[in-house]
């Protein structure tokens, strides 16, 4: 095993330390809907960067109607079954 050629001093070792800490990350302002975001992404909750909508996303309607689709096959109701008779 490779042991160091010399004794690494104090601050040299305290100035890697201070260069690897964590640091807090700065948050940013949605222009559009004014929530907290990370700078030159786009916002999670209204898609827009720059003032321009770059995510379409889905909105609540969609997932209900997905959950109905869901359930409805859970029932039993099949369409290709329903299509033959």
């Amino acid at each position: 095993m490779a042991l160091p050629n010399q004794k690494r001093a104090k601050s040299r070792k305290r100035v890697k330390q201070y260069r690897l800490r964590i640091t807090k990350k700065q948050f940013g302002k949605c222009p559009k809907c004014g929530k907290a975001i990370l700078p030159h992404r786009a916002c999670l909750f209204c898609g827009y960067y720059k003032n321009q909508e770059v995510v379409a996303l889905k909105t609540k309607g969609h997932k209900h109607e997905e959950h109905e689709h869901k359930e409805h096959h859970k029932e039993g109701h099949d369409h290709k079954k329903s299509a033959k008779k």
